[in-house]
């Protein structure tokens, strides 16, 4: 009898309508079921062809310098990246594997490559350089935005190995750090010192 008196209370229809938009934006912004799902992506690693004429000649052969000599663009073979840098992840607030390289193409771009990666998909994943050092623990979980950071992208899967184009004119001498950033919460979900 007194359950019946209480929802035809007007008070009680408030009350469940503000919990039910609580409950609404709650989920908008957490997005629980993020936590069990896996979007895996697993690009090649980046090569880029030599320019044509940078193939070096063998010592006390002539070289060719007429343009039927030249090799043709499928001919000129496929070079692989020299890495400038790399780290191992460690875990923030979500448990983080994985490695990260910065790799300069023969052409002179750059691209950072994340591999083996393993972590939690939530809202609003980026791809980060930090000007911050990487801490353990709870100390890490909010630093790697205190200086300059630059963003690579969104991040484009929580599992396997996936290359972000790096700008022309970063300072990767100042950006030593990598980090899996959620946006939405100003939180690392995992990082790595580049060195």
């Amino acid at each position: 009898m007194r359950f019946k008196r209480l929802l035809r209370h007007p008070v009680t229809w408030g009350v469940l309508a503000l919990g039910a938009v609580a409950l609404g934006v709650a989920l908008y912004l957490f997005q629980p079921w993020r936590l069990f799902t896996v979007v895996e992506v697993n690009e090649a690693l980046p090569v880029a062809t030599a320019p044509p004429g940078a193939e070096a000649t063998p010592q006390g052969e002539p070289s060719t310098s007429s343009a039927s000599a030249a090799p043709s663009e499928s001919s000129v073979p496929a070079r692989e990246p020299k890495t400038l840098s790399k780290g191992t992840f460690i875990s923030h607030e979500h448990k983080t594997e994985g490695r990260a390289r910065v790799l300069e193409l023969p052409d002179g771009s750059r691209v950072l490559r994340i591999e083996d990666l393993n972590t939690s998909d939530g809202p609003d994943l980026r791809v980060w350089l930090s000007d911050q050092p990487v801490k353990e623990g709870t100390a890490g979980w909010f630093n790697l935005d205190d200086g300059k950071h630059l963003e690579l992208g969104d991040l484009k899967g929580n599992r396997g190995n996936a290359n972000y184009a790096i700008p022309a004119g970063a300072d990767l001498d100042s950006l030593r750090s990598v980090t899996i950033w959620c946006k939405r919460f100003s939180v690392s979900f995992g990082a790595a010192a580049l060195t």
